[in-house]
């Protein structure tokens, strides 16, 4: 599955969501009433194309593309385990992966201590795997939206 392709899936099978992209990548926000202000617009997932951000998963490449996904902090770390703190010079998180390295689920680069996980252009069988996580990035997405629907309601 390519990029598009993804991002057509992502789309057709969650609702509430809105899609923002910026130099050809892929930001998915749950925002079911298109009204969320700008300093509530997290994605819980997006679709990476291109070394516009960063270089250290080398999108350069022909077909690469680097899949995002803002999990809750128990899949964070029944996966990874604790997340790091330590950065590189250039701010990447010190993991002891290669995030260059093609379909291979890993620690987000940059965002891993948020407890994000990423994947280099995935093959249907880690797609497989990282369904689910897509799935539960979506429901906290919705869960935080509705608590602040609540909120805001109380207020």
């Amino acid at each position: 599955m390519n990029a598009d392709e993804l991002k057509n899936h992502i789309v057709s099978t969650y609702d509430g969501i809105r899609v923002m992209e910026a130099s050809e990548d892929t930001f998915f926000i749950y925002d079911p009433d298109g009204d969320l202000p700008p300093e509530r617009q997290m994605p819980f997932a997006t679709i990476v194309t291109d070394d516009n951000y960063d270089r250290v998963s080398d999108l350069g490449r022909p077909g690469a593309y680097r899949l995002n996904i803002g999990v809750t902090k128990a899949t964070y770390t029944a996966l990874f385990g604790t997340p790091p703190t330590r950065r590189d010079e250039d701010g990447v998180l010190d993991t002891g992966f290669d995030y260059s390295v093609r379909d291979r689920l890993m620690p987000h680069p940059f965002y891993a201590s948020q407890y994000w996980v990423c994947v280099v252009t995935p093959s249907e069988e880690t797609l497989d795997t990282v369904r689910p996580m897509i799935a539960e990035a979506h429901e906290f997405a919705a869960r935080k939206y509705a608590n602040h629907q609540a909120r805001q309601r109380k207020s």
